[in-house]
């Protein structure tokens, strides 16, 4: 995080989550969760917000922000869609899908959310559902023994609505 500009706006937002869940530095994964439930992502602006309303570096912000893959630095889309490429869903064929679902939504190599803001593709490891091989979750609704057809169905239908 190199910016410590923060604008009075995001300040006062952070300064209220932090008021109302506690201003010790020991509350900062808390913190960050609700930031992050505010602002969709964590930008480095609430990052920064955050460093300083807890009074620890913003090194640490960053650090724990980026070790939990709960928290994410970048905008998501209104609809987040996730591909499980975990074993049993990779042998059933995930990997098709995922490219179909990347050809479809226009997504160039490590680009994760469409540039509309419309869609996110987040790729993990393991959805639990194992047994529904391979799987696919639609804004938190399952769509399991899915194919490249089943899945870009799914998403038009998404889109219509």
């Amino acid at each position: 995080m190199q910016d410590n500009s923060v604008n009075n706006e995001t300040a006062s937002r952070v300064d209220a989550i932090i008021e109302r869940i506690g201003r010790h530095p020991d509350m900062l994964v808390p913190v960050l969760q609700a930031a992050q439930e505010e602002f969709k992502y964590l930008p480095q602006d609430v990052m920064m917000s955050i460093a300083q309303g807890l009074n620890i570096p913003p090194a640490k912000v960053y650090g724990v922000a980026t070790f939990y893959a709960h928290f994410t630095l970048e905008p998501k889309g209104r609809h987040i869609i996730r591909c499980c490429d975990g074993t049993a869903c990779h042998v059933k064929g995930s990997m098709a899908i995922m490219d179909a679902i990347r050809s479809h939504l226009n997504l160039k190599e490590g680009q994760k959310t469409t540039a509309d803001g419309n869609f996110s593709l987040e790729i993990v490891s393991c959805l639990g559902a194992c047994g529904l091989a391979p799987v696919m979750v639609l804004d938190e609704k399952v769509h399991g023994q899915s194919n490249s057809k089943d899945a870009l169905e799914i998403i038009k239908s998404c889109e219509e609505k």
